[in-house]
């Protein structure tokens, strides 16, 4: 079972080792307590009871997305929260909790407010690893290390070789677990693991560039062929490592919260009957919080809010059928309704991991359409909110907090009005540390003055 970052190791439950970590260090608000889950869905015992005796009325659950370690998910949690005191009415008493998973922090895509503003102002988007991410590769991947070390020299080094390009290609196969999916599941792994290598990182490579990455110094021609430039499609290459990275992290969120964070709040509720859970998770923490859904029992009414910030997972998720499959519905369809409020989805066109890269990762092999091209059934809602869900009104931001949004039901809230900065290649993505957001949230959970 994987650590998140550093911290000592303790055991709990039944003797099962997880990461251990100070209650409500570095945070302003109070009172904070985390809730620390390990890969598969395992909570620290010790968390769960502080999060028990905690004095509150109401609590704001907060589970980070994939760009994160311990530490920048705290800071995450500081900034976000800090406005909440002074939003919320006087019957309202807030416990605020961090929900802690393992992801992984790739300490060469910046985060707005958190990093040196030259971060920002210079996308040098090289393909070598630097130290802290080639580190946190490690953690995320314990028993891959001479895979990854020959992963971080074929970065560095750029080879002029399809030989090489196949080798990386096998070796981000085996870190992202794809060569172990028996083969009547084989049509569920993205193509970017399955198509051809060269291909891929040709079309990793342009999607770099339209994200805002330089374009690569040694361009590619218009064949795919030894000497035809093809050292041009290394930044493609790195960018298919962290998609592997991203495809086994979507899996873990989705475990987290079902078989972790959906049963510890049915538990927390059945003692404290009066507690009020409003739910918030940012990219693929949306998806642990939304999978959360999945645990609580019919007719239960103690999630009284959920708000999505730029939510990593399918916007057709909520849908009863599919536009493209009437037969189907999406993975978590229906799951609004065991929520005693609204599912506020906040979306921005300024997000280019979810604009560009999303659909990229989640196309499945042999979709016709090709790998650059988009179709819209693999789109995120924080790309453009809630589809195919009839009767979900998509509000601005500006809207949704001079009139406030729907009592139930699910809703869409264009936050590019704020969530815009970034560099490349995630964009706006993790833009979301805004006043306004926070008041969305006050507003979803009818908390406010």
């Amino acid at each position: 079972m994987a650590d998140i970052g550093g911290g000592s190791r303790n055991a709990v439950g039944s003797g099962i080792g997880v990461a251990s970590y100070a209650v409500g260090s570095g945070i302003g608000v109070a009172p904070y307590a985390e809730l620390t889950f390990d890969s598969d869905g395992d909570v620290d015992r010790a968390t769960q009871g502080a999060v028990a005796r905690m004095e509150a009325t109401d609590l704001l659950v907060f589970a980070h997305g994939w760009n994160s370690d311990r530490s920048t998910a705290t800071r995450l949690y500081d900034r976000f929260f800090a406005p909440f005191p002074g939003l919320v009415g006087s019957g309202v008493r807030l416990g605020y909790v961090g929900v802690v998973w393992p992801a992984m922090r790739f300490a060469d895509e910046p985060i707005p407010d958190f990093d040196a503003p030259g971060a920002l102002a210079e996308p040098g988007f090289g393909t070598a690893l630097n130290p802290a991410t080639r580190r946190a590769l490690g953690e995320f991947w314990p028993e891959r290390g001479a895979e990854l070390d020959r992963v971080a020299d074929l970065l560095e080094e750029r080879p002029d070789s399809a030989a090489a390009f196949i080798e990386f290609g096998a070796l981000v196969r085996e870190l992202a677990g794809v060569d172990a999916v028996p083969a009547a599941f084989a049509p569920s792994v993205p193509a970017i693991f399955t198509d051809d290598v060269l291909e891929v990182c040709r079309a990793l490579s342009t999607a770099l560039v339209r994200a805002g990455a330089p374009a690569p110094a040694e361009p590619a021609g218009p064949g795919l062929t030894v000497g035809g430039g093809l050292r041009g499609l290394w930044g493609g290459a790195k960018e298919l490592l962290r998609q592997a990275a991203y495809y086994k992290m979507k899996k873990r969120a989705g475990v987290v919260g079902e078989r972790g964070l959906g049963p510890v709040l049915t538990e927390l509720a059945a003692a404290r009957p009066a507690l009020r859970f409003h739910l918030i998770g940012h990219s693929f923490g949306a998806r642990v919080v939304s999978f959360s859904l999945r645990a609580v029992p019919d007719r239960a009414r103690y999630v009284k809010s959920v708000t999505l910030l730029q939510g990593a997972f399918s916007h057709y998720a909520f849908a009863d059928r599919l536009p493209h499959d009437k037969s189907s519905g999406g993975t978590l369809r229906g799951l609004q309704r065991r929520v005693d409020g609204p599912v506020v989805a906040c979306h921005s066109p300024h997000d280019s991991a979810l604009k560009i890269f999303y659909p990229l990762a989640s196309r499945m092999a042999g979709d016709s359409a090709g790998l650059l091209g988009f179709d819209e059934r693999w789109g995120a809602i924080g790309h453009d909110g809630v589809q195919a869900v009839p009767g979900a009104p998509r509000l601005s931001l500006e809207t949704a907090l001079r009139e406030g949004v729907p009592a139930t039901g699910c809703v869409s809230v264009d936050a590019g009005s704020v969530v815009r900065r970034g560099g490349a290649p995630s964009g706006a993505h993790s833009d979301i540390c805004h006043e306004e957001l926070a008041r969305v949230v006050v507003t979803a959970g009818r908390m406010g003055r």
